[in-house]
């Protein structure tokens, strides 16, 4: 990762400038400001966990929520036990394109790349 990370104290999670920025371009494309990133940790795939991530203008009370230069990622209580220190960065290269995550807490992955353990 080129970027610096900016630290995000409430719910751990990282996001990157190029992230930043791809979730603002999503935002404005969806034509509504209230969008955020949710990002949930649940149980499946091939390794035992997975991640998901949404556009989403809902928050509950407990959301943990950290606010980037105008765009905001939003966790959830329990996921936020498995993405402390964790980083979302955006891709756009020949080969790839999306939100990668770097997540220190996972201890291996599927040979996909879409769970983790």
């Amino acid at each position: 990762m080129s970027d610096t990370v900016e630290t995000a104290p409430a719910h751990g999670v990282n996001l990157t400038p190029s992230a930043q920025e791809r979730l603002r371009k999503a935002v404005e494309a969806e034509g509504n400001t209230s969008l955020r990133l949710r990002m949930e940790v649940k149980a499946g795939g091939c390794a035992g966990l997975q991640y998901d991530m949404w556009l989403d203008e809902n928050a509950d009370e407990q959301d943990l929520i950290v606010n980037y230069d105008g765009v905001e990622v939003v966790v959830d209580q329990s996921s936020a036990l498995y993405l402390t220190g964790a980083t979302i960065d955006f891709e756009d290269t020949l080969m790839r394109q999306g939100f990668t995550i770097d997540n220190p807490n996972a201890t291996g992955s599927c040979a996909c790349g879409n769970s983790f353990n």
